[in-house]
Parts: structure tokens; sequence; C-alpha cells
């Protein structure tokens, strides 16, 4: 992959890994060009079937953007930080990294559920 850039810059992924919560919710926006859909998605899946595998995983799924976009966003569902940060440095995860195009550039950023009286829980 060609760029990881944080969503919020003055807290980027590798400052959100260091806090332990449980669960925690991974969004990733994908960005990239059009002609290189193809070779991003069957990177994609190729990640996604090894965090499958990981421990502490619990669901993905792949959004893409309505018309001509390329955009693509990542939700992904973790058992805690702990699980995800142990996936997310895994060498081999990290060796497929290289399997992105060049174009793509991704925004991730980890969350954790809000509890809103009469809304949703945390």
């Amino acid at each position: 992959m060609s760029m990881m850039r944080p969503l919020d810059p003055a807290f980027p992924i590798d400052r959100q890994l260091a806090i332990d919560v449980e669960p925690v919710v991974l969004v990733n926006v994908f960005t990239l060009a059009p002609a290189d859909e193809p070779s991003f998605l069957a990177a994609w899946q190729a990640d996604a079937v090894f965090m499958k595998r990981q421990p502490g995983f619990i669901s993905t799924q792949l959004h893409r953007a309505l018309g001509d976009s390329p955009t693509y966003l990542n939700y992904a569902v973790w058992e805690s930080t702990a699980h995800f940060r142990a996936a997310f440095g895994h060498p081999e995860f990290r060796a497929k990294l290289s399997d992105y195009p060049a174009s793509a550039v991704a925004t991730p950023h980890l969350f954790q559920t809000v509890a809103v009286p009469g809304i949703c829980v945390a």
C-alpha cells in the first residue's frame, strides 16, 4: 500500500493501538484509482481471510461508495484493541500490505461504542 493517512493527524493509529478497549471497531476508508479496483479487492479479500483466522476477530464488512467514486470503507469489529494490535502487527499481515495497488491510500481509525440513553448501548 502506498500510504496510510491518519483520520485525525493529532491521534494516528499508532497512538490508538496503545489504548486498551473492549470491544473496538476499526473504520478504514480507502481511496484509489478506478483502474486499481480489481487488485484492491483481491488484496483486501486476502487480508480479510487472514484477519478472520486471528484471535479476537468478530466481523468485517466492506462498503463501496455510490457512483463512480472508487472509495471503500471497511468496518471491522474486534474483541479488544490488544487482539487487533496483535493482528495488525503480525509479520504475515504486514507483508501483505505490499499487495495493495500503489494508488491505494488507507485512513484507519479505531472507535469504541457509546451508550446513548434510549438509542443505543455501549
